[in-house]
């Protein structure tokens, strides 16, 4: 029986904990808090350690999926998260002043770990602010080298968050994804 794991990273209030939430099999982990800084302009509460949910797969292998928190100032939790990991899906929130400011950002913050796996966009909150377009993404995303998967997601359809997680699986290796 295999065993993945997969870490779920971005600004706070991109939709981690959601994202998680909506394909865990499990009742989903959660570390929150009460949002004590400017994150409460944002949210009343927010991931303080991890989040973790677990995605079960035909043949009895299973995806650990674990959420990073999004503020700076815990960063030390995201070297320790990604121990062991096979990709990362960076959730980006597209109503954020600058979201191209922030995917780069958790890009060079985790550039060691996508060098070694693999790396999955969502862009959440599109559907509220529909600019930048998931084209201007990928045209930000060439200028740094990188051409990862990109998808608009609503972290709380099980269906979008599936996508990107087979999309990040199919880029790591296509034969972990059935037909």
């Amino acid at each position: 029986m295999s065993q993945y794991k997969i870490i779920f990273t971005g600004p706070v209030g991109a939709g981690k904990t959601t994202a998680i939430s909506s394909i865990s099999d499990a009742p989903p982990v959660k570390t929150d808090a009460a949002a004590s800084d400017m994150t409460k302009n944002r949210k009343s509460s927010t991931t303080v350690a991890m989040d973790y949910g677990v995605m079960n797969l035909e043949g009895g292998e299973k995806i650990h999926l674990y959420g990073t928190p999004g503020q700076e100032r815990f960063d030390f939790m995201w070297d320790i998260l990604t121990n062991g990991g096979i990709g990362l899906v960076l959730l980006l929130d597209n109503t954020r002043a600058d979201p191209f400011q922030d995917m780069r950002f958790f890009l060079e913050a985790f550039d060691k770990f996508i060098a070694n796996t693999a790396v999955a966009i969502g862009v959440t909150q599109m559907d509220v602010s529909s600019k930048p377009s998931i084209t201007e993404y990928h045209q930000q995303l060439q200028t740094l080298g990188l051409k990862p998967p990109v998808f608009s997601v609503d972290a709380r359809e099980h269906n979008d968050v599936s996508l990107l997680v087979q999309s990040l699986l199919y880029s790591l290796d296509p034969g972990l994804v059935g037909e």
